[in-house]
């Protein structure tokens, strides 16, 4: 019985790290997620796509010197004066 109780515990422990940490929510299309494009076989640190995510919508990038460019059904692209570099999501949900 308390093996099981252990488990459980554990097992509760190990989801709710992972959810915390974000990816599983971003992998399963939950949170809004943003990359750099590549143009002309290069990775464009300014240029980024974002797709919307289930949960928090758009990605918002103006707080990092960002602007919307070009609105598609499935992607937004935004151009930052700066290159972009964090470990979070855009919206700061992260």
């Amino acid at each position: 019985m308390l093996v099981k109780i252990l488990i459980v515990g554990a097992l509760a422990i190990g989801l709710m790290a992972a959810i915390r940490d974000g990816r599983v929510l971003r992998d399963a299309g939950l949170l809004s997620t943003c990359s750099a494009v590549t143009v002309n076989g290069t990775s464009d640190p300014t240029l980024f796509s974002c797709s919307k995510g289930r949960l928090d919508g758009w990605p918002s990038m103006t707080n990092q010197s960002c602007n919307l460019i070009s609105v598609r059904p499935k992607h937004e692209y935004w151009r930052c004066a700066a290159p972009v570099v964090s470990s979070h999501t855009p919206n700061g949900n992260g």
